[in-house]
Protein backbone atom coordinates (compact mmCIF):
# COMPACT_ATOMS: atom_id res chain seq x y z
CA UNK A 1 0.00 0.00 0.00
CA UNK A 2 1.48 3.40 -0.94
CA UNK A 3 2.56 5.67 1.87
CA UNK A 4 0.77 8.97 2.40
CA UNK A 5 2.86 12.13 2.54
CA UNK A 6 3.55 13.52 6.02
CA UNK A 7 0.82 15.67 7.62
CA UNK A 8 -1.80 14.31 5.19
CA UNK A 9 -5.27 14.34 6.74
CA UNK A 10 -7.81 11.68 5.81
CA UNK A 11 -11.28 13.20 5.48
CA UNK A 12 -14.47 11.24 5.93
CA UNK A 13 -16.57 10.72 2.82
CA UNK A 14 -19.86 12.57 3.10
CA UNK A 15 -23.16 10.75 2.64
CA UNK A 16 -23.75 12.69 -0.55
CA UNK A 17 -20.50 11.45 -2.00
CA UNK A 18 -21.76 7.87 -1.68
CA UNK A 19 -25.15 8.56 -3.25
CA UNK A 20 -26.49 5.93 -5.64
CA UNK A 21 -25.79 6.29 -9.33
CA UNK A 22 -28.16 8.75 -10.89
CA UNK A 23 -28.75 10.66 -7.68
CA UNK A 24 -27.58 14.23 -7.88
CA UNK A 25 -25.41 15.17 -4.93
CA UNK A 26 -25.33 18.81 -3.87
CA UNK A 27 -22.16 20.69 -4.62
CA UNK A 28 -19.72 20.91 -1.72
CA UNK A 29 -19.06 24.40 -0.45
CA UNK A 30 -15.92 25.94 -1.86
CA UNK A 31 -13.24 26.46 0.76
CA UNK A 32 -11.80 29.96 0.95
CA UNK A 33 -8.08 30.04 0.02
CA UNK A 34 -5.84 30.08 3.09
CA UNK A 35 -4.20 33.47 2.35
CA UNK A 36 -7.61 35.14 2.04
CA UNK A 37 -8.75 33.60 5.34
CA UNK A 38 -5.60 34.83 7.06
CA UNK A 39 -6.10 38.37 5.71
CA UNK A 40 -9.77 38.34 6.74
CA UNK A 41 -8.75 37.26 10.23
CA UNK A 42 -6.10 40.00 10.29
CA UNK A 43 -8.65 42.65 9.36
CA UNK A 44 -10.85 41.58 12.25
CA UNK A 45 -8.11 41.44 14.89
CA UNK A 46 -6.73 44.79 13.71
CA UNK A 47 -10.12 46.44 14.13
CA UNK A 48 -10.74 44.85 17.52
CA UNK A 49 -7.32 45.89 18.80
CA UNK A 50 -7.71 49.33 17.25
CA UNK A 51 -10.78 49.74 19.42
CA UNK A 52 -8.92 48.41 22.43
CA UNK A 53 -5.86 50.60 21.78
CA UNK A 54 -8.00 53.70 21.32
CA UNK A 55 -9.52 53.08 24.72
CA UNK A 56 -6.11 52.41 26.26
CA UNK A 57 -4.64 55.61 24.85
CA UNK A 58 -7.71 57.61 25.84
CA UNK A 59 -7.56 56.19 29.36
CA UNK A 60 -3.97 57.37 29.60
CA UNK A 61 -4.70 60.84 28.19
CA UNK A 62 -8.24 61.99 28.92
CA UNK A 63 -10.72 59.53 30.43
CA UNK A 64 -9.49 60.10 33.99
CA UNK A 65 -10.43 63.79 34.26
CA UNK A 66 -13.44 63.44 31.93
CA UNK A 67 -15.15 60.61 33.81
CA UNK A 68 -13.38 60.47 37.20
CA UNK A 69 -12.52 64.08 38.10
CA UNK A 70 -10.63 64.59 41.36
CA UNK A 71 -8.10 66.92 42.81
CA UNK A 72 -5.39 64.28 42.41
CA UNK A 73 -4.09 63.35 38.95
CA UNK A 74 -2.82 59.96 40.19
CA UNK A 75 -6.24 59.06 41.59
CA UNK A 76 -7.93 59.99 38.30
CA UNK A 77 -5.39 57.98 36.32
CA UNK A 78 -5.86 54.98 38.61
CA UNK A 79 -9.63 55.17 38.11
CA UNK A 80 -9.22 55.32 34.33
CA UNK A 81 -6.79 52.38 34.37
CA UNK A 82 -9.24 50.49 36.58
CA UNK A 83 -11.82 50.72 33.79
CA UNK A 84 -9.10 49.55 31.40
CA UNK A 85 -8.52 46.52 33.66
CA UNK A 86 -12.28 45.90 33.95
CA UNK A 87 -12.39 44.68 30.36
CA UNK A 88 -9.79 42.06 31.17
CA UNK A 89 -11.93 40.80 34.04
CA UNK A 90 -14.78 40.39 31.53
CA UNK A 91 -12.62 38.55 29.00
CA UNK A 92 -13.07 35.11 30.63
CA UNK A 93 -16.83 35.57 30.13
CA UNK A 94 -16.08 36.09 26.45
CA UNK A 95 -13.91 32.95 26.43
CA UNK A 96 -16.78 30.89 27.87
CA UNK A 97 -19.39 32.44 25.56
CA UNK A 98 -17.54 32.61 22.26
CA UNK A 99 -15.51 29.48 22.98
CA UNK A 100 -18.77 27.55 23.30
CA UNK A 101 -20.11 29.11 20.09
CA UNK A 102 -16.83 28.53 18.24
CA UNK A 103 -16.34 24.92 19.36
CA UNK A 104 -19.99 23.89 18.93
CA UNK A 105 -21.46 26.14 16.23
CA UNK A 106 -18.44 27.28 14.25
CA UNK A 107 -15.41 29.58 14.36
CA UNK A 108 -16.81 31.93 11.71
CA UNK A 109 -20.06 32.63 13.57
CA UNK A 110 -18.25 33.36 16.83
CA UNK A 111 -15.87 35.80 15.13
CA UNK A 112 -18.70 37.63 13.38
CA UNK A 113 -20.58 38.14 16.65
CA UNK A 114 -17.49 39.19 18.62
CA UNK A 115 -16.61 41.90 16.10
CA UNK A 116 -20.16 43.22 16.06
CA UNK A 117 -20.21 43.45 19.88
CA UNK A 118 -16.88 45.30 19.91
CA UNK A 119 -18.14 47.82 17.36
CA UNK A 120 -21.30 48.60 19.33
CA UNK A 121 -19.36 49.06 22.57
CA UNK A 122 -16.61 51.24 21.08
CA UNK A 123 -18.95 53.57 19.21
CA UNK A 124 -21.02 53.77 22.39
CA UNK A 125 -18.01 55.11 24.33
CA UNK A 126 -17.62 57.86 21.75
CA UNK A 127 -21.22 58.95 22.36
CA UNK A 128 -21.12 58.96 26.17
CA UNK A 129 -21.75 62.09 28.25
CA UNK A 130 -18.94 63.02 30.64
CA UNK A 131 -19.13 63.33 34.42
CA UNK A 132 -19.68 67.07 34.11
CA UNK A 133 -22.85 66.44 32.07
CA UNK A 134 -24.32 63.26 33.55
CA UNK A 135 -22.70 62.86 36.95
CA UNK A 136 -22.27 59.31 38.27
CA UNK A 137 -24.22 57.87 35.33
CA UNK A 138 -21.27 58.69 33.03
CA UNK A 139 -18.66 56.41 34.70
CA UNK A 140 -21.31 53.68 35.17
CA UNK A 141 -22.05 53.67 31.43
CA UNK A 142 -18.34 53.81 30.62
CA UNK A 143 -17.60 50.74 32.75
CA UNK A 144 -20.57 48.89 31.23
CA UNK A 145 -19.39 49.47 27.67
CA UNK A 146 -15.84 48.64 28.68
CA UNK A 147 -17.05 45.30 30.06
CA UNK A 148 -18.74 44.57 26.72
CA UNK A 149 -15.44 45.32 24.97
CA UNK A 150 -13.80 42.78 27.25
CA UNK A 151 -16.40 40.10 26.49
CA UNK A 152 -15.82 40.68 22.79
CA UNK A 153 -12.04 40.39 23.10
CA UNK A 154 -12.46 37.11 24.98
CA UNK A 155 -13.58 35.46 21.76
CA UNK A 156 -11.61 37.38 19.15
CA UNK A 157 -7.96 36.34 19.32
CA UNK A 158 -8.46 32.59 19.64
CA UNK A 159 -11.01 32.41 16.85
CA UNK A 160 -9.01 34.58 14.44
CA UNK A 161 -5.71 32.72 14.73
CA UNK A 162 -7.53 29.39 14.81
CA UNK A 163 -9.47 30.04 11.61
CA UNK A 164 -6.22 30.95 9.84
CA UNK A 165 -4.29 28.01 11.32
CA UNK A 166 -6.95 25.44 10.45
CA UNK A 167 -7.03 26.64 6.83
CA UNK A 168 -3.22 26.63 6.53
CA UNK A 169 -1.42 24.16 4.22
CA UNK A 170 0.90 21.57 5.84
CA UNK A 171 4.16 22.96 7.15
CA UNK A 172 2.93 26.59 7.20
CA UNK A 173 0.60 26.64 10.18
CA UNK A 174 2.63 29.08 12.28
CA UNK A 175 3.06 31.40 9.29
CA UNK A 176 -0.65 31.67 8.57
CA UNK A 177 -1.63 31.86 12.24
CA UNK A 178 0.86 34.69 12.80
CA UNK A 179 -0.83 36.91 10.21
CA UNK A 180 -3.89 37.73 12.37
CA UNK A 181 -1.56 37.76 15.38
CA UNK A 182 -0.04 40.95 13.94
CA UNK A 183 -3.44 42.58 14.55
CA UNK A 184 -2.64 43.91 18.06
CA UNK A 185 0.36 45.90 16.81
CA UNK A 186 -1.41 47.01 13.62
CA UNK A 187 -4.42 48.08 15.67
CA UNK A 188 -2.18 50.18 17.89
CA UNK A 189 -0.50 51.79 14.88
CA UNK A 190 -3.88 52.53 13.33
CA UNK A 191 -5.12 54.07 16.55
CA UNK A 192 -1.98 56.22 16.77
CA UNK A 193 -2.43 57.31 13.14
CA UNK A 194 -5.88 58.61 14.10
CA UNK A 195 -5.14 59.95 17.59
CA UNK A 196 -1.94 61.89 16.81
CA UNK A 197 -3.47 64.10 14.07
CA UNK A 198 -6.58 64.58 16.19
CA UNK A 199 -4.44 65.64 19.13
CA UNK A 200 -2.07 67.85 17.13
CA UNK A 201 -4.60 69.61 14.90
CA UNK A 202 -7.16 70.42 17.55
CA UNK A 203 -4.72 70.85 20.40
CA UNK A 204 -4.73 69.33 23.88
CA UNK A 205 -7.68 71.44 25.10
CA UNK A 206 -9.92 70.43 22.19
CA UNK A 207 -8.87 66.80 22.60
CA UNK A 208 -9.78 66.89 26.28
CA UNK A 209 -13.12 68.57 25.53
CA UNK A 210 -14.49 66.60 22.59
CA UNK A 211 -12.14 65.48 19.79
CA UNK A 212 -11.14 62.38 21.81
CA UNK A 213 -14.49 61.00 20.61
CA UNK A 214 -13.45 60.97 16.93
CA UNK A 215 -11.29 57.79 17.08
CA UNK A 216 -14.12 55.94 18.83
CA UNK A 217 -16.75 57.02 16.31
CA UNK A 218 -14.54 56.12 13.34
CA UNK A 219 -14.69 52.55 14.57
CA UNK A 220 -18.18 52.25 13.05
CA UNK A 221 -16.73 52.45 9.54
CA UNK A 222 -13.99 49.94 10.32
CA UNK A 223 -16.39 47.45 11.88
CA UNK A 224 -18.70 47.52 8.85
CA UNK A 225 -15.71 46.72 6.63
CA UNK A 226 -14.58 43.97 8.99
CA UNK A 227 -18.01 42.34 9.15
CA UNK A 228 -18.24 42.32 5.35
CA UNK A 229 -14.79 40.73 5.03
CA UNK A 230 -15.56 38.05 7.60
CA UNK A 231 -18.87 37.21 5.95
CA UNK A 232 -17.01 36.20 2.77
CA UNK A 233 -14.81 33.42 4.24
CA UNK A 234 -15.69 29.75 4.67
CA UNK A 235 -15.88 27.80 7.90
CA UNK A 236 -12.78 26.01 9.17
CA UNK A 237 -12.09 22.64 7.49
CA UNK A 238 -11.42 21.18 10.97
CA UNK A 239 -14.96 21.96 12.07
CA UNK A 240 -18.47 21.49 10.75
CA UNK A 241 -21.63 22.13 12.77
CA UNK A 242 -22.71 18.53 12.26
CA UNK A 243 -19.72 17.28 14.29
CA UNK A 244 -21.21 18.60 17.49
CA UNK A 245 -24.40 16.56 17.24
CA UNK A 246 -23.84 13.72 14.77
CA UNK A 247 -23.44 10.16 16.18
CA UNK A 248 -19.83 9.01 16.35
CA UNK A 249 -18.68 5.68 14.94
CA UNK A 250 -17.49 2.96 17.29
CA UNK A 251 -13.97 3.63 18.53
CA UNK A 252 -14.15 7.39 17.85
CA UNK A 253 -13.33 9.85 20.67
CA UNK A 254 -16.16 10.44 23.11
CA UNK A 255 -18.15 13.62 22.50
CA UNK A 256 -17.24 16.60 24.63
CA UNK A 257 -19.66 18.25 27.03
CA UNK A 258 -21.91 21.09 25.97
CA UNK A 259 -19.69 23.43 27.98
CA UNK A 260 -16.18 23.22 26.45
CA UNK A 261 -14.56 25.39 29.13
CA UNK A 262 -15.57 22.93 31.84
CA UNK A 263 -14.18 20.02 29.83
CA UNK A 264 -10.97 21.95 29.21
CA UNK A 265 -10.41 22.65 32.91
CA UNK A 266 -11.07 19.06 33.97
CA UNK A 267 -9.15 17.28 31.21
CA UNK A 268 -6.26 19.63 30.39
CA UNK A 269 -5.56 21.73 33.52
CA UNK A 270 -1.78 21.39 33.27
CA UNK A 271 -1.54 22.48 29.65
CA UNK A 272 -3.95 25.34 30.28
CA UNK A 273 -1.91 26.69 33.20
CA UNK A 274 1.40 26.32 31.35
CA UNK A 275 -0.12 27.93 28.25
CA UNK A 276 -1.22 30.89 30.37
CA UNK A 277 2.27 31.19 31.82
CA UNK A 278 3.88 31.00 28.38
CA UNK A 279 2.02 34.12 27.23
CA UNK A 280 2.19 36.00 30.56
CA UNK A 281 5.43 37.96 30.14
CA UNK A 282 4.74 39.07 26.58
CA UNK A 283 1.37 40.45 27.65
CA UNK A 284 3.08 42.61 30.28
CA UNK A 285 5.62 43.93 27.78
CA UNK A 286 2.89 44.84 25.29
CA UNK A 287 0.55 46.64 27.67
CA UNK A 288 3.19 48.44 29.72
CA UNK A 289 4.76 49.70 26.51
CA UNK A 290 1.71 50.84 24.57
CA UNK A 291 -0.63 51.79 27.43
CA UNK A 292 1.03 52.54 30.74
CA UNK A 293 4.16 54.32 29.56
CA UNK A 294 2.06 56.76 27.50
CA UNK A 295 0.69 58.10 30.78
CA UNK A 296 3.59 57.47 33.15
CA UNK A 297 6.42 59.02 31.11
CA UNK A 298 4.73 62.41 30.49
CA UNK A 299 3.34 62.75 34.02
CA UNK A 300 6.28 61.44 36.06
CA UNK A 301 9.26 62.17 33.82
CA UNK A 302 8.15 65.13 31.70
CA UNK A 303 8.62 63.30 28.39
CA UNK A 304 6.27 64.55 25.68
CA UNK A 305 3.32 62.37 24.69
CA UNK A 306 4.31 62.60 21.04
CA UNK A 307 7.75 61.20 21.89
CA UNK A 308 6.20 58.24 23.69
CA UNK A 309 3.62 57.58 20.96
CA UNK A 310 6.38 57.72 18.36
CA UNK A 311 8.65 55.34 20.31
CA UNK A 312 5.84 52.85 20.82
CA UNK A 313 4.76 53.12 17.18
CA UNK A 314 8.25 52.57 15.76
CA UNK A 315 8.72 49.60 18.08
CA UNK A 316 5.34 48.14 17.08
CA UNK A 317 6.20 48.52 13.38
CA UNK A 318 9.52 46.72 13.92
CA UNK A 319 7.68 43.94 15.72
CA UNK A 320 5.29 43.55 12.79
CA UNK A 321 8.24 43.34 10.38
CA UNK A 322 9.68 40.44 12.40
CA UNK A 323 6.38 38.57 12.87
CA UNK A 324 6.19 36.65 9.59
CA UNK A 325 9.91 35.70 9.40
CA UNK A 326 9.77 34.49 13.01
CA UNK A 327 6.69 32.40 12.24
CA UNK A 328 8.28 30.90 9.14
CA UNK A 329 11.33 30.00 11.21
CA UNK A 330 9.01 28.38 13.78
CA UNK A 331 7.55 26.23 10.99
CA UNK A 332 11.04 25.06 10.07
CA UNK A 333 12.79 24.50 13.40
CA UNK A 334 9.89 24.38 15.87
CA UNK A 335 7.87 26.78 18.00
CA UNK A 336 9.85 26.48 21.24
CA UNK A 337 13.31 27.54 19.99
CA UNK A 338 11.96 30.81 18.57
CA UNK A 339 9.77 31.54 21.60
CA UNK A 340 12.54 30.66 24.05
CA UNK A 341 14.89 33.06 22.27
CA UNK A 342 12.34 35.85 22.66
CA UNK A 343 11.70 34.96 26.30
CA UNK A 344 15.39 34.92 27.27
CA UNK A 345 15.93 38.21 25.43
CA UNK A 346 12.91 39.79 27.14
CA UNK A 347 14.14 38.74 30.59
CA UNK A 348 17.54 40.31 29.92
CA UNK A 349 16.27 43.43 28.13
CA UNK A 350 13.36 44.38 30.42
CA UNK A 351 15.39 46.54 32.81
CA UNK A 352 17.46 48.35 30.12
CA UNK A 353 14.28 49.00 28.08
CA UNK A 354 12.47 50.86 30.84
CA UNK A 355 15.68 52.38 32.18
CA UNK A 356 15.85 54.23 28.85
CA UNK A 357 12.99 56.42 30.10
CA UNK A 358 15.37 57.97 32.63
CA UNK A 359 17.40 59.47 29.78
CA UNK A 360 14.36 61.41 28.52
CA UNK A 361 15.96 61.12 25.07
CA UNK A 362 13.48 60.25 22.32
CA UNK A 363 16.07 58.42 20.19
CA UNK A 364 17.27 56.28 23.08
CA UNK A 365 13.72 55.43 24.16
CA UNK A 366 12.70 54.59 20.60
CA UNK A 367 15.72 52.30 20.18
CA UNK A 368 15.09 50.55 23.49
CA UNK A 369 11.39 50.05 22.75
CA UNK A 370 12.20 48.77 19.27
CA UNK A 371 14.49 46.05 20.64
CA UNK A 372 11.94 45.15 23.30
CA UNK A 373 9.04 44.83 20.87
CA UNK A 374 11.12 42.80 18.40
CA UNK A 375 11.87 40.35 21.22
CA UNK A 376 8.16 40.35 22.02
CA UNK A 377 7.43 39.42 18.40
CA UNK A 378 9.73 36.39 18.74
CA UNK A 379 7.66 35.28 21.73
CA UNK A 380 4.22 36.06 20.31
CA UNK A 381 4.52 35.21 16.64
CA UNK A 382 4.72 31.39 17.11
CA UNK A 383 2.28 31.44 20.06
CA UNK A 384 -0.60 31.86 17.59
CA UNK A 385 0.01 28.30 16.40
CA UNK A 386 1.55 26.96 19.62
CA UNK A 387 -1.44 27.48 21.92
CA UNK A 388 -4.05 25.95 19.55
CA UNK A 389 -1.74 22.97 18.99
CA UNK A 390 -1.87 22.16 22.70
CA UNK A 391 -5.56 21.18 22.50
CA UNK A 392 -7.77 18.86 20.40
CA UNK A 393 -10.03 20.31 17.69
CA UNK A 394 -13.21 19.95 19.77
CA UNK A 395 -11.75 22.19 22.50
CA UNK A 396 -9.28 24.21 20.45
CA UNK A 397 -11.19 27.50 20.26
CA UNK A 398 -11.84 27.49 24.00
CA UNK A 399 -8.37 26.23 24.92
CA UNK A 400 -6.36 28.70 22.84
CA UNK A 401 -8.63 31.59 23.85
CA UNK A 402 -8.55 30.73 27.55
CA UNK A 403 -4.76 30.43 27.68
CA UNK A 404 -4.09 33.65 25.79
CA UNK A 405 -6.88 35.74 27.32
CA UNK A 406 -6.12 34.75 30.92
CA UNK A 407 -2.45 35.55 30.28
CA UNK A 408 -3.51 38.93 28.93
CA UNK A 409 -5.69 39.52 31.97
CA UNK A 410 -3.05 38.59 34.55
CA UNK A 411 0.02 39.88 32.72
CA UNK A 412 -1.45 42.81 30.79
CA UNK A 413 -4.80 43.96 32.12
CA UNK A 414 -3.61 44.63 35.63
CA UNK A 415 -0.11 45.70 34.59
CA UNK A 416 -0.91 49.45 34.45
CA UNK A 417 -2.52 49.27 37.91
CA UNK A 418 0.40 47.33 39.40
CA UNK A 419 2.91 49.64 37.72
CA UNK A 420 1.12 52.75 39.01
CA UNK A 421 1.20 51.33 42.53
CA UNK A 422 4.87 50.34 42.26
CA UNK A 423 5.90 53.77 41.01
CA UNK A 424 3.92 55.48 43.77
CA UNK A 425 6.25 53.70 46.24
CA UNK A 426 9.59 53.66 44.40
CA UNK A 427 9.27 56.36 41.75
CA UNK A 428 11.76 54.85 39.32
CA UNK A 429 11.22 53.36 35.84
CA UNK A 430 13.63 50.58 36.84
CA UNK A 431 10.83 49.00 38.86
CA UNK A 432 8.92 48.49 35.60
CA UNK A 433 11.87 46.52 34.25
CA UNK A 434 12.11 44.24 37.28
CA UNK A 435 8.35 43.64 37.26
CA UNK A 436 8.25 42.87 33.54
CA UNK A 437 11.43 40.79 33.66
CA UNK A 438 9.97 38.67 36.44
CA UNK A 439 6.86 37.87 34.40
CA UNK A 440 8.98 37.07 31.34
CA UNK A 441 10.97 34.66 33.50
CA UNK A 442 7.72 32.88 34.36
CA UNK A 443 7.01 32.56 30.63
CA UNK A 444 10.48 31.17 30.04
CA UNK A 445 10.01 28.46 32.68
CA UNK A 446 6.57 27.50 31.35
CA UNK A 447 7.92 27.20 27.80
CA UNK A 448 10.65 24.89 29.06
CA UNK A 449 7.96 22.68 30.64
CA UNK A 450 5.78 22.47 27.52
CA UNK A 451 6.39 20.10 24.59
CA UNK A 452 7.23 21.03 21.02
CA UNK A 453 4.00 21.07 18.98
CA UNK A 454 5.12 21.65 15.39
CA UNK A 455 4.39 18.07 14.28
CA UNK A 456 1.20 17.60 16.28
CA UNK A 457 -1.80 16.31 14.31
CA UNK A 458 -4.17 19.25 13.84
CA UNK A 459 -7.22 17.62 12.30
CA UNK A 460 -8.57 15.98 15.45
Amino acid sequence: MPQLPPNTTLKAVSPTAAAPSGAEAPAAPTATPAPRVAVASLVGTTIEYYDFAVYGTASALVLGPAFFPSGNATVSSLAAFLTFAAAFVARPVGVALFGTIGDRLGRRRALFLSLMLMGVATVGVGLLPTYETAGLLAPVLLVTLRLLQGVSMGGEWGGAVLLAAEHAPPGRRALYASIPNAGPSLGFLLSTAVILPTLNIGGRDAFTDWTWRIPFLLSAVLVVVGLWVRATVSESPAFTPAEASAPRPEGAPAPESRFPLGTLVTRYPGRLLLGIGAALGGSAVYYLTIVYSLSYAPQALGISRNTMLTAASVGAAAGIAVTLPAARLADRIGRRPVMLTGAVGSVLWAVPMYASLSTRDGWVITGAYTVGLVLLALMFSPVAAFLPELFPARLRYTGASAAFILANTLGGGFAPLVATWLNSHWGSPLVLGFYTGGLCLVSLLCLLALPETRDHEFAV
